[in-house]
Order: C-alpha cells, then structure tokens, then sequence
C-alpha cells in the first residue's frame, strides 16, 4: 500500500482499461479502494479485468462510451444501480490526431473534441450528483500540449486547453463541497502514443529528445501523482494544474 488515504473510497475512471487510467485503477485498488472502470472496447475491459484480477472483488468494468451524452448517463446509471456513492471521478479517455489544420476533416475534428473534451464535460455532468458529501473530487487530464500547445495536432492542443479551462470554472462552481484539479502528462509510455509513434514514423528515443529527463513517462509515475491529489491528505488543493512532464514545460 502507498497510504493514500483511499481505503473504503469508491473512483471511477474513464479510459479505467488501459494506459494511466489502468494505472491509477491498479494503485487505488492496492490502496483498498473500490473501483469501476469505463471503456468503449469490451475486449480492452475484460483484459483489463484479468490484470487487476487479484482485485476482482473490488473492481468493475463499466462498458460504455464516454464520447456520447448517453454513454456517460449509462456510467451514472450502473452507478446507481451498484448503489455506489462516488468519492473520485477520474476523467482520463483521451484520443491523439497528429494532423495540420489545413489537412483536418470534420470527422477527425468531432472525434477529438467528443472524446477529449464532451467526455469529461458530460461524465462530469452525470456524476456530480453521484459524489459523495464529503471529500468528493475530480481530477481531469489534459497535457503539456493544452499549455504551450505543439507541433502539427491543432486539435489535440484545443481540446486539452479546453479540459484546463474547464477544470478552473469547475473548481469555482463545485467548491467548497468538491475539489477539481487537472494534471498534464507530457508524453508517456502507453497504447495511445506507441501508436502514435508507429503512425508517425519516428521513435520512442527521438520522442524522449526534448525532455530534460532524457525519457518519457511511466504510467505509473502519473498514477501516483493523480492517487496522491485524490488523497484527502491534499484537501486544500482545487483549481491546480500540475504539470507531470519531465521538465518539457521548464524551458
């Protein structure tokens, strides 16, 4: 256990099936909370299921896609029916376009933004009225590029900035009873940006080039970042954005 503070605490975590999402579900488990995890794949859900099978009585899958209004009320109404009073939302679905702004099409565009940003909107939306009485929170995920924006992905830069406004005015409208804080990965080792690197035809090593650790993300290291701001031990926190990036954002 890392002490958390998590025990008895019930987190939901959208993308809960792989990549960081998977990793803070892993660590909240070992720190004694129950967790539910959506995703849109049901084959990604049961694998995912496999892997925190130590855990299976602590841990359910939520199969439903969050890029939808409807999909996120389905999350709610699992909920409800498990009779489960939320203490952690975690909104980390996400997808990647790496394409220039003259070359993006309106389907590219509505993909992006209905994962990216209608998703943590709308499941915000549908699980509010879900959260627990006391030290309930939300912490959403944007990036490095929602703050200084990057190279050839408009839209992934668009849609995360917006993730970041809308954790500021939803740290205003949900205080005091709810904390809302957002962290910003830099780049990380994941299904989403090993693919973006198969896609994109460079590697992993030039990827690392521009930060200041010489590497790229763990998981892992994200997970303990967004378990340790869903602690009760950081009460104090809301309106943050805290970057988890290497140093990328330090030059």
């Amino acid at each position: 256990m890392n002490n958390y503070q998590l025990v008895g605490k019930v987190a939901v975590i959208s993308g809960g099936t792989s990549g960081i999402g998977l990793a803070v579900a892993e660590k909240m488990l070992c720190d004694g909370s129950e967790v539910f995890i959506v995703g849109r794949s049901e084959k990604r859900g049961q694998a995912a299921l496999a892997a925190l099978n130590k855990f299976a009585s602590r841990v359910t899958y939520i199969q439903s896609d969050v890029s939808t209004l409807n999909g996120c009320k389905k999350v709610a109404t699992v909920l409800k029916q498990n009779k489960s009073k939320v203490d952690i939302l975690i909104n980390s679905a996400g997808i990647y376009n790496e394409q220039r702004l003259e070359l993006v099409t309106e389907a590219e565009y509505n993909a992006v933004m209905d994962t990216n940003l209608k998703g943590t909107f709308f499941l915000c939306q549908s699980i509010i009225p879900l959260l627990s009485e006391e030290n309930a929170t939300i912490i959403n995920i944007a990036s490095d590029a929602a703050l200084e924006g990057n190279y050839g992905c408009p839209i992934y830069c668009a849609s995360k900035g917006a993730v970041v406004a809308l954790t500021r005015a939803l740290a205003l409208d949900l205080a005091p009873k709810v904390r809302v804080n957002c962290i910003c990965p830099g780049d990380v080792l994941t299904p989403m940006v090993q693919a973006q690197v198969s896609k994109g035809g460079y590697t992993l090593q030039e990827m690392a080039e521009p930060y200041p650790l010489g590497r790229i993300g763990r998981p892992e290291e994200i997970a303990h970042v967004i378990c340790s701001l869903s602690s009760p031990l950081n009460s104090y926190m809301t309106g943050a954005i805290i970057n988890v990036d290497g140093g990328l954002t330090a030059k």
